[in-house]
């Protein structure tokens, strides 16, 4: 049987999610973040940190992170995606944590977490499960190393692209700030400063598969990106 799954990667602000979403949403599919699921555990080892403070404190900073101990948590809790409709919902001790995981304090750690060798293999068993618990219903699964490392199988890989300047942009924009010539350049090279250490690392360094379909979406609408990645769908995968 045809694995039915639409692996979506690219660099930061490239429209993964977005994009992921509303494909999903037009073929009828779920929609996975893979992102999601690497926010819910830092946020439950940053909780287990301070104390359930919900602020910075003197245990969490970015060294000495366990993976031992973040993964006996995520068992313990548990931390999990749970299948609601077409989305996987990240959920600690069986709460919805998908505003909680969008907070400035998760995202200045979550790439420290994500970089643990154990916890990108103990995330990448979860989301195969998940997939593989649609009961061979299709999904849409977004992130940097699905085509690559996670779902190097899937029929369909997409590699998004844009420039630096245009994702920058674009961040600005989805954060409701002014999109001026010095906020784009700084973001811009925080961008592409991350587009090299995500490239550069070596556990799962992002970069597209072999077999990928690279679309850049410099100069393309989110609807014209999504609707490429729908037409190229519905040839591989009919009905």
């Amino acid at each position: 049987m045809t694995l039915r799954v639409i692996a979506i990667d690219g660099p930061a602000a490239s429209g993964k999610s977005s994009t992921a979403g509303l494909v999903a949403e037009r073929l009828g599919w779920a929609h996975l973040d893979s992102g999601a699921l690497y926010r819910a555990l830092t946020l439950a080892a940053l909780e287990e940190r301070t104390g359930g403070r919900g602020r910075a404190g003197a245990g969490e900073g970015g060294e000495g992170w366990n993976a031992s101990r973040i993964l006996a948590l995520a068992e313990s809790l548990p931390v999990r995606l749970v299948r609601v409709g077409e989305v996987f919902r990240p959920e600690v001790a069986g709460v919805d944590v998908e505003e909680a995981i969008r907070s400035e304090r998760v995202t200045r750690y979550v790439s420290t977490v994500a970089a643990i060798p154990e916890i990108r293999t103990w995330v990448n068993a979860q989301q195969k499960r998940a997939v593989e618990g649609g009961g061979g219903r299709g999904v849409v699964v977004d992130g940097r190393d699905i085509g690559t490392v996670v779902f190097p199988e899937a029929p369909l890989k997409i590699f998004l692209t844009a420039t630096p300047d245009e994702r920058a942009r674009r961040r600005l924009s989805q954060r409701g700030e002014a999109v001026d010539g010095e906020l784009v350049r700084r973001e811009s090279q925080a961008l592409a400063a991350r587009d090299t250490a995500d490239s550069n690392r070596p556990i799962a360094p992002l970069k597209p598969a072999s077999d990928a379909v690279l679309l850049d979406t410099t100069a393309l609408t989110l609807e014209q990106q999504v609707a490429r990645v729908v037409e190229l769908a519905r040839g591989l995968f009919p009905g």
